[in-house]
């Protein structure tokens, strides 16, 4: 079966390796002419670990971890006015897991599938025609094929969805916030500490990572007339207005920001669709169910390429009954992260000042919480322990 994936983020490459995996043959087509340098830290999660690891990739991947150890908050003057430790909490939990800059990540999914799928870079798809056997694809550039089944992992503003579906507005929901982030090549005091300044309803960081510092910022405000994904211009304008009047190194980022060639700025929306398939074309990751905040939108995207190709590979003879069974899996795991968004904006992004304050007092608990936790799961291995002994 030949099929073509459009994008060429974190679920095209992973889904490209697992169906080359089950004998299926992949094409993964990109609109880019090379990966993004650009992008917020992003996690790898639970399912996403296990599947990393089954690729043989996850070795790679704790190798180019932001190794953030603490998460600091900071007033207009620089000083300190709350902390996280994630180690200790991290340590808690037992988390096995990673952050990764998203164009690391990419990238080492990226090569771990290239041998086994082929990629076309700096084309896209313009049109499909599909009947009970397969799809015939036009290109912006390239010749026409005929393919076995589409996916569209082409992200939040995925063509695929639009060829297929309809327009963007009938499927993305603003969720009350913007996005930017872009490298910083100035002086961090500590390489594994984030350190962020919020007002209400604005949030600016500096985010460690082993290629270099990241410059974060995000900012509440209602949906903007005539907003272009694509428009940087625009971006800058737009992070200009929101912080032009803060303090701490704001001002300094801005500079950055301004002189920026490798600026990511997008909507946190949310995506929602009655169905992630219609005959065969399909959708995957962000294009199907935006998760646009906190990094949680990688795992998803990793956990449901699996599923996908597990699907199909099950019954390939079946490819409908394969992608109901994968969507059914698989909004098994997105709704509730969608559903969580608004709430854990407000970690971030405080809307007021009583709730940034409130925030940062919760910060100085978390440690207490953080050792009470890795105490009950010492204490509990070690009743473990104690019954085997008991039982020998």
């Amino acid at each position: 079966m030949d099929i073509l994936i459009s994008g060429s983020g974190i679920a095209g490459p992973t889904l490209a390796y697992w169906l080359a995996r089950h004998g299926f043959r992949p094409t993964v087509v990109e609109r880019a002419a090379g990966l993004r340098s650009s992008g917020s830290p992003i996690d790898v999660r639970g399912p996403a670990v296990d599947i990393a690891e089954a690729m043989g990739a996850m070795d790679l991947i704790r190798a180019a971890g932001t190794g953030t150890t603490a998460m600091s908050f900071v007033n207009g003057s620089g000083r300190r006015a709350g902390r996280v430790n994630m180690r200790a909490l991290e340590r808690a939990s037992g988390s096995r897991d990673v952050e990764i800059a998203r164009s690391a990540l990419a990238e080492i999914l990226y090569a771990t599938a290239k041998d086994h799928a082929e990629f076309v870079w700096g084309d896209s798809i313009a049109s499909m025609e599909q009947d009970a056997h397969g799809v015939d694809v036009t290109f912006d550039k390239g010749a026409p094929r005929r393919f076995d089944l589409v996916i569209g992992a082409d992200g939040l503003h995925s063509n695929v969805r639009r060829l297929a579906f309809g327009p963007e507005s009938r499927f993305v929901r603003h969720m009350g916030m913007y996005v930017a982030t872009t490298p910083f090549d100035g002086s961090i005091p500590d390489k594994g500490e984030l350190v962020m300044y919020n007002a209400p309803g604005r949030a600016v960081a500096i985010h460690p990572s082993p290629g270099g510092p990241l410059a974060f910022f995000a900012f509440r405000s209602p949906e903007v007339a005539g907003f272009d994904h694509r428009d940087t211009l625009q971006h800058k304008r737009m992070l200009s207005d929101a912080f032009g009047k803060d303090g701490w190194r704001v001002p300094e980022l801005l500079d950055r920001v301004r002189a920026a060639d490798d600026l990511y700025f997008d909507s946190v929306s949310k995506v929602t669709l009655d169905s992630w398939s219609d005959g065969r074309i399909a959708l995957l990751g962000d294009a199907a169910s935006s998760v646009s905040l906190f990094g949680g939108g990688s795992t998803l995207a990793m956990a449901g390429a699996h599923t996908l190709a597990g699907e199909l590979a099950a019954t390939p003879v079946d490819v409908f009954g394969a992608l109901r069974r994968y969507e059914a899996k698989h909004r098994i795991m997105v709704e509730p992260k969608q559903n969580a968004v608004e709430q854990a904006s407000l970690l971030i992004v405080p809307a007021t000042q009583r709730a940034i304050a409130l925030r940062n007092l919760a910060t100085r608990l978390w440690p207490v919480v953080a050792a009470g936790a890795y105490v009950r799961k010492a204490a509990k291995g070690m009743g473990s322990q104690l019954g085997r002994l008991r039982a020998s």
